[in-house]
This record gives structure tokens, C-alpha cells and sequence, in this order.
């Protein structure tokens, strides 16, 4: 059984600037609530109930929005605002949440290096901190049910456009059964006519505590970082490694305009809102129709 998560959050955000100076992006709200939130609630969903998130420097809001806040529940209980009430308490009681700090920026695999002395030998799962995903079935959900019959690390798949595998770590894989593979190799952004596959790694995986060994002698790679995916390529040269091209949509939130059309997306799935938001893209679809386009 898969009991703890890892969440890495430690990046400036720096394709959010100016509102990332002071705010870490992983707090920005999707609608109305912190896209980070969306990311424990997976988690939570999926049975989890121990998280460590992997912070740095400027991150200190993603702490105090996970502890509670008792003059603010003071400021709504005075003033019977009880819905409200309810909303903020959940939040400090949705898991056990803790923090460590990535004292040094150096990538994804590094941050979750950071998690070793918390996961112990226990299997855990990974979930990045910028990717949200809607899904019948909880993602994190469907890699731990894979895990639990292969016993073996398993990492989430989505079929991208072949022109943008660039973007994202790839793998080369072998088809087992319904969106099942095989993983043989990991590429870090590969250039799209060196792609083994157009199946892209999709912001989270359950792994074994010896992908830190992994980690370990991994060397820095894209953009000078060490890569988990350049991790995962030396674990699975010792053992299994599995794919699961998962039911759900994928958002990444980490960049300006995939940022806009998840909070489109999010306020159109809403009831309170879908309404008001549909009319309104409707009014801008017109505008747009009209000579002079925007303006």
C-alpha cells in the first residue's frame, strides 16, 4: 500500500514574473483555490495520507496555507460565515503535510533526493506541483493500482502532439495490454525526429525507494539539472519499469497561456460559474468576429 507522496515545489516560477517575485506559482489560484491544493487533493483521493512537499526559497505561503489559521476562523465564526469556515478548516486537515527544503536548485531528480530520509524504504508516490490532472479515477490512484499488481515503479503516460515531444521526458515502450507499456528508455527532451515515441511522461509516477541510488549517480543533463527522467533511465537498465497512458486530462499549469485555459477549463466544470463563463467567451468569441478583432 502506497501511504506517503512527494511533492516537489521548490522553482522560482520564473515564467510567472512579476506575481511569482513573491508568491510561489504553485499558489496561484485555479478559480479560486491554490493550484498546489488540487494537487494534495489527488493525492488524498487516492488513498495517501503522508506528504512531504519540496520547497525553497519563497515558498513559505504554501506552508501557512496548510496550517490553520485561527484568527482568520476566529474573523468567520464571529461573523457566521460557516461555509467559509468549513473550506479553510478542510484544508489543514486533508493529510499529514510536511516540509523540506531543496537548498540548492538543481532539478527534479535532485528534489526528489530530497525526500529519502521521509520515504525510508517504503514506495511513494510523486506528484509535480504545476500539474494538475481531471480524471474520472484519481491519476496517482491508477499508477498505485498498476504498482500494486507489478510491484515495480510505474509512471504516468499521455500521447502529445510528435512536434512538441521536446517539451517533455519520453519514453521508448512496449505495449502489455490496455494502456499498459513496457518502459526500455527514458530521453529528456529529445528533439522530435530523435523521440523513441510520442508517449510523454505526464507529471506523475510510483517509485521505489531505490531510485535515489539512481539519482545518486546521476549526472546533470538538461538545462544542467539533474533529471529524474536521466534517473529513471538507470533504473531501468536493473529492473522493471512500467507506463500508464492514463484515463484523464492533463493541465500544465507552467506557463502563461496553459495557465489561462486550465482556469477557463476549471470555472466552465464549476455549476456556480459555468453559466456566466460560457456567455462571456461567447461575448469574446463575437468581439473577436467583429472588424478590429480584440479591440
Amino acid at each position: 500500500m502506497i501511504r506517503k507522496a512527494v511533492i516537489p515545489a521548490a522553482g522560482f516560477g520564473t515564467r510567472f514574473l512579476p506575481a511569482s517575485k513573491s508568491q510561489p506559482k504553485e499558489m496561484l489560484p485555479i478559480v479560486d483555490t491554490p493550484a498546489i491544493q488540487y494537487v494534495v487533493e489527488e493525492a488524498v483521493a487516492s488513498g495517501i495520507s503522508d506528504i512531504l512537499m519540496v520547497i525553497g526559497k519563497g515558498k513559505r505561503a504554501i506552508e501557512e496555507h496548510f496550517d490553520r489559521n485561527f484568527e482568520l476562523e476566529a474573523e468567520l465564526e464571529e461573523k457566521g460565515k460557516t461555509r467559509e469556515l468549513e473550506t479553510i478548516r478542510r484544508i489543514s486537515n486533508l493529510a499529514d503535510v510536511h516540509f523540506v527544503w531543496q537548498r540548492e536548485l538543481k532539478g527534479l531528480g535532485d528534489a526528489v533526493f530530497c525526500a529519502r530520509h521521509h520515504v525510508g524504504d517504503e514506495p511513494f508516490a510523486v506528484l509535480l506541483g504545476d500539474t494538475l490532472v481531471e480524471s474520472p479515477r484519481p491519476v496517482t490512484e491508477q499508477l498505485i493500482h498498476a504498482f500494486e499488481r507489478y510491484q515495480e515503479p510505474v509512471v504516468a503516460l499521455e500521447e502529445v502532439d510528435p512536434s512538441k515531444v521536446s517539451r517533455y521526458g519520453v519514453v521508448a515502450a512496449k505495449s502489455i495490454g490496455s494502456n499498459l507499456y513496457l518502459i526500455s528508455d527514458f530521453i529528456e527532451k529529445p528533439k522530435a525526429q530523435e523521440a523513441p515515441s510520442n508517449l510523454a511522461i505526464a507529471g506523475r509516477y510510483v517509485l521505489t525507494p531505490n531510485i535515489f541510488d539512481s539519482i545518486l549517480r546521476t549526472e546533470r543533463g538538461k538545462n544542467d539539472e539533474i533529471q529524474l527522467t536521466d534517473a529513471l533511465r538507470l533504473l531501468v537498465g536493473s529492473r522493471a519499469v512500467y507506463g500508464l497512458r492514463f484515463e484523464g486530462c492533463r493541465y500544465d499549469i507552467g506557463n502563461k497561456l496553459d495557465f489561462i485555459r486550465t482556469n477557463v477549463s476549471f470555472a466552465l466544470s464549476r455549476p456556480d460559474l459555468r453559466d456566466d463563463v460560457a456567455a462571456f467567451l461567447l461575448e469574446c468569441a463575437d468581439r473577436l468576429k467583429r472588424p478590429g478583432g480584440a479591440g
